[in-house]
């Protein structure tokens, strides 16, 4: 026998008539709150107004007098000066957050107050990382093996072995070049170690080219030679093709030069500073976060701060009334 009694349709019938109530009752509360919010514009209309104007006209003049500029210089740390370079960059980011006007001006930035943040980022180039050397592609092939990519990518190790690198400048006004930019690039190149570096690296480089000019020159006395010698009819088979190898192998290798001497001319441009700068982007105004935004903010923060005195005042009322029926 089952003990699963059977359901009552009058039970059914009584439980949806309640809940038909109370939803009926829920929407007759909501009706009614939404014609008290009218009643109570109605009555602070004068109020309200007033709060609306106030707080837009403090906002718009907070929107002009605070603003947010944001600066961004890409460069290139050459001689192996990355860790240089990100060091100088925290430190100048710490002595910012400390106010010490004394370290700023003394590395040239003649109005301290106006920079608020300098910060250094890699832009990552996982192609040119593992296209500028074997080893490259080898290790980041063995981490992927052990873990994600994408974080490998992101890992602080691998990311400030890319070239180039993302200083980012934040103040609260827009500046002109020569305020702030140049003197921290010249901060950042004031290096006697890398200094010493750069000049044997320079030399180096110029040696590698005056080397691939004169190999060059060889290659083509050569061929002018291999082409005034007598036609080829008059030689042997085999002679013929063992020339015609050595040609090919001869043209190979000029090539190559070529394009060898070309990249050490680009190496030489870029190799004329510790930090090379290659372009920047000044006074980026800044419209995240509240920047900007303050005519918005302020009015419906002002209005909204009245209609919580308000709740509050008439909680209050109804707890003292509560309290006196006692």
């Amino acid at each position: 026998m089952s003990s699963n009694s059977p359901t009552n349709p009058d039970n059914q019938e009584i439980d949806l008539a309640q809940v038909s109530r109370k939803l009926s009752h829920a929407y007759e509360n909501f009706l009614s709150w939404i014609f008290r919010g009218f009643l109570f514009i109605k009555r602070n209309i004068i109020i309200l107004a007033v709060l609306f104007i106030v707080g837009a006209g403090l906002g718009f003049y907070l929107d002009k007098t605070t603003t947010v500029y944001n600066h961004e210089i890409i460069i290139k740390p050459n001689f192996g000066s990355t860790e240089y370079t990100y060091s100088k960059i925290n430190l100048t980011n710490s002595k910012i957050k400390e106010k010490d006007f004394r370290f700023l001006k003394s590395i040239g930035i003649k109005n301290p107050i106006l920079i608020s943040e300098v910060e250094i980022e890699p832009i990552s180039d996982i192609y040119e990382f593992v296209n500028a050397r074997e080893q490259n592609f080898e290790l980041v092939k063995l981490m992927a093996e052990n873990g994600d990519l994408n974080k490998i990518i992101e890992d602080e190790t691998t990311s400030k072995n890319y070239t180039y690198h993302k200083i980012k400048i934040t103040t609260n006004k827009a500046i002109d070049r020569d305020q702030i930019v140049e003197p921290l690039l010249n901060y950042l190149n004031k290096s006697e170690f890398y200094s010493e570096i750069q000049k044997t690296a320079l030399e180096n480089i110029r040696l590698k080219i005056e080397s691939d000019k004169s190999t060059i020159k060889q290659i083509d006395d050569l061929l002018t030679d291999f082409s005034s010698t007598p036609s080829s009819s008059s030689r042997s088979d085999k002679l013929v093709y063992y020339e015609n190898t050595q040609l090919n192998d001869i043209l190979k290798t000029k090539n190559e030069l070529v394009l060898d001497q070309g990249s050490r001319m680009i190496e030489l441009a870029y190799s004329d500073k510790i930090v090379k700068e290659n372009s920047e982007v000044l006074n980026i105004k800044n419209t995240k976060s509240l920047n900007g935004k303050m005519k918005f903010i302020i009015p419906f923060f002002l209005m909204g701060a009245f209609f919580g005195i308000f709740l509050l005042r008439k909680f209050y009322k109804s707890q003292m009334e509560k309290l006196r029926t006692k």
